[in-house]
Order: structure tokens, then sequence, then C-alpha cells
């Protein structure tokens, strides 16, 4: 599968016998909601530690002069997974945008459970969640959210990618990082070396069949070079690739033991580069 071409095939059948139904994303995201965080999804748990140790060198990127609180915005939240890592940030004020209904009620629900939880003084300001589609160019993100345009100073986008052409993906980020002159994107996605064998998708327990959205498998140097071409640059020593062994197979559940030997994850830290105008 190339980078720029996305699953061609409506339905198929695997080598198993198993029918495969390709949807749109948005019709699998909302159909793939109710299991998406107990499937025991290889890529998910790996992106869960990956996340935590990347996001405080995010946060340390942003600017000492800030003087206000930042503005966080998990682009493509899903059900919340990450967005839940950023509501101890103190003062924070945190975005969640999602294509799929489904899946965002799951994560405003989560969220806002958890954040009630948290002592005022150690949790995010505020949190506003909304559906939001990457691609629809005449849905803008203002027009998403009643308070007008983001404005966000970091993007953190995780296991998004994989959906989008990057010149979409980039072009969004950039019109929602437009007022932060040293704006941080923290990007995750499947690896290159996993897409060329897999792709997203999960079993319907309702139907038994496999579900698969649109995928796009991008490689690392995509990703860097579709960075650089939107006026990013990688944060030296951001870059991640994670592949599994037997530990981790062993400690991540019985999906990951085929993966074992593959590269299946990788990541980094992109700002805006020095001297650009914004």
């Amino acid at each position: 599968m190339s980078s720029s071409t996305p699953s061609p095939i409506p339905q198929e059948t695997s080598a198993s016998g198993r029918k495969v139904t390709y949807l749109s994303t948005l019709e699998a995201y909302d159909k793939w909601a109710s299991v998406y965080d107990s499937d025991g999804n290889v890529l998910q748990a790996i992106d869960d530690e990956e996340v935590v140790r990347l996001l405080p060198q995010v946060l340390s990127l942003l600017p000492t002069d800030l003087n206000r609180p930042p503005k966080i915005l998990d682009l493509g939240c899903g059900t919340g997974r990450n967005t839940l890592k950023l509501l101890g940030i103190p003062g924070a004020v945190i975005y969640g945008l999602d294509l799929s209904p489904k899946m965002l009620q799951i994560a405003e629900d989560r969220c806002t459970t958890a954040w009630n939880t948290l002592p005022p003084d150690q949790r995010a300001a505020s949190l506003t969640f909304r559906t939001h589609d990457v691609l629809d160019k005449n849905h803008t993100v203002t027009e998403s959210l009643p308070a007008g345009p983001i404005a966000a100073d970091v993007v953190i986008s995780t296991l998004v990618v994989e959906h989008v052409p990057l010149a979409d993906f980039f072009a969004e980020v950039d019109g929602l990082l437009a007022a932060a002159p040293s704006g941080v994107l923290l990007v995750t996605n499947m690896h290159a070396d996993m897409g060329s064998r897999s792709q997203a998708g999960f079993n319907d327990p309702a139907t038994g069949e496999k579900i698969r959205p649109v995928s796009y498998n991008h490689s690392v140097e995509d990703l860097v070079e579709a960075a650089r071409a939107a006026g990013y640059e990688l944060v030296e020593g951001s870059a991640v690739e994670r592949g599994v062994d037997e530990e981790m197979a062993r400690r991540l559940g019985p999906r990951a033991g085929k993966w074992v030997g593959v590269r299946t994850w990788m990541g980094g830290i992109f700002r805006r580069r020095v001297g650009r105008e914004v």
C-alpha cells in the first residue's frame, strides 16, 4: 500500500476465511467505539507507554514567557485515551476533536469524570469536546467551537495520520497552531513495517467480520518530509521507532505474539521552523 492510496476494496475475505469489510473512517470508528478500549490492541498499548514518556518533553518546549495556561488540543482524540493524560496539567485549556460522535461521547464522559476527581489546583482549567473532520474543508475548527478559533499552543495526534493524507493533516495542524510562533506537535502512528502487513481495524463482536477504515501506510521518512514541507522541523532526539520483543509480547497480551521482531509504532515531536513567519 502506498502512502497516497487508500484501501480500495469495499469487501474481501481474509486467508482465515473471515469477511473483511472496508468502511469510511467515520462509519468504522463509530462501530469500533464500544470495544475500542477493550479489544487488546497492541498498537494502542505501545502508544500509551510512549505518549506518557514523550509528553514531558512536549511541555518543556512551551515558551517560558507564555504568561498564561497552555492550550492543548488532542486531534483525533477517539475515546480520550490520551486526553486523559492531559487532565493533570494545572490550568491547561484542553480540547478534544474527533470525527466519530460515538468515540467522542465516550471521551467526553470518561474525561469529565476523571477531571472531576482531581483537586481544582491540580487539574486542567477546562475541557471542550467537538466533532470535527480534518478532511472537510467546508467545516472549520472555528465553526466547530462556539468560542471561535482555538489558537492552540500544542497539538497531540496519536494513531490518526494512518487515516488521512499527510499534506491534509499538516495543513490542519498549521491552522490549529496558527497563532503560536513556537507551536509544538506530538504525532504518533502505526509504523510502515506493521502497515505493510496490516492496518487499523477490529472484529465486530455483533457479526464476527473484520472492519477496516480508510488507511494510508506512511513511513517515518514520509512523515518528516511532509512536516518539513509544511514548515515544521523534527525536535532533535524525539523520533522513536518501536518494535515488539518477546518480553513485550508477554506483557502486552496474546495479540502481541505475531508482531515479535516487527517495528509497529513510530512517533516524534515537531515544532515550527525557527524564523518562519506565522
